[in-house]
Parts: C-alpha cells; sequence; structure tokens
C-alpha cells in the first residue's frame, strides 16, 4: 500500500511556466472515475490547452485529456469532459477573487498521485509578454555560463 505522503508526478505542464509568471500555487483533489484512475496510473494524461476556472461556486478544470482505458469497456467515460476539482469554499472564493483581476488565470502545473488519491498542482498565473521571454531566457544562459565557468575553474 502506498505511503500517505508519498507523491509520484504523473504530467507536469512545462509550457506553463514558460508563458505565464506563476504568483501562487494550490493543491486541489480531481474527481474521477475509475477506468481514469486506472489510465492515469498508465501515464495517459495531457495537459495541452487545459486550463481552470470558478463556476457556481465550484472549480472546474477543461482540457485535461485522459486517455481511454483499453480495458474499461462501458464505463470509460469521455476523454475531454470537464472534470471537477475539490477545495474547501474559502479558498475557491479567494481563488475567484484573485483571478478576477485583469490578467490572471489559474493553470493546472502538474498532476500526481498523493498517497493513493490524485491530486493537481494550480498556479494563479499571470500571461508573459514576448518580451518577458526573451529575459528570462537571457538570464537562464546567462546562469548556465556562470555555472559552466565555476565548474572549469574547481
Amino acid at each position: 500500500m502506498a505511503n500517505k505522503n508519498e507523491t509520484k508526478t504523473i504530467v507536469q505542464n512545462k509550457r506553463a511556466r514558460h508563458d505565464y509568471s506563476i504568483e501562487q500555487s494550490m493543491e486541489a483533489g480531481l474527481v474521477l472515475s475509475g477506468t481514469e484512475v486506472k489510465s492515469i496510473r498508465g501515464g495517459k494524461a495531457s495537459f495541452i490547452d487545459s486550463y481552470a476556472f470558478v463556476k457556481n461556486g465550484e472549480l472546474i478544470i477543461r482540457g485535461l485529456h485522459i486517455s481511454k482505458y483499453e480495458q474499461g469497456n462501458i464505463f470509460n467515460k469521455d476523454p475531454d469532459r470537464d472534470r471537477k476539482l475539490l477545495m474547501h469554499k474559502h479558498e475557491i472564493s479567494r481563488l475567484a477573487g484573485m483571478v478576477s483581476e485583469k490578467g490572471m488565470s489559474l493553470i493546472p502545473l502538474s498532476l500526481y498521485f498523493k498517497g493513493c488519491k490524485v491530486k493537481v498542482d494550480l498556479g494563479v498565473a499571470k500571461g508573459k509578454k514576448t518580451y518577458d521571454k526573451r529575459q528570462d531566457m537571457i538570464a537562464r544562459d546567462a546562469k548556465r555560463e556562470i555555472e559552466k565557468n565555476m565548474k572549469e575553474r574547481f
């Protein structure tokens, strides 16, 4: 049986950190059916163009693709359906207030197992401009050069 504190990352949203500057991140549970969990255990999930939003006091994730489970037959769900995220009401209302600001959005950063439960790491993010992305690339290259020079020195 899995340890309660043990985490196993299934999917990382690598584009999120490139396209957005993450202000804050929070953990949320995910409502799934049994065949979806089995498919996720096989690593068949994707975050391409996914985002989260608040609707009627509930947190919903859209665009999370979980492939159909091969042995699932009639129990398989639609792979691209909207899924409910689980958080406390006060956390959802706080996120709704943060997202209501101009330019802010909820982006899923990673999908992982925590013990035997599937969790999503949500980030409150602001979109980067093209010049911000260039500045990040320049800073990353400079850091890489410094580390390379330090390694050669010692």
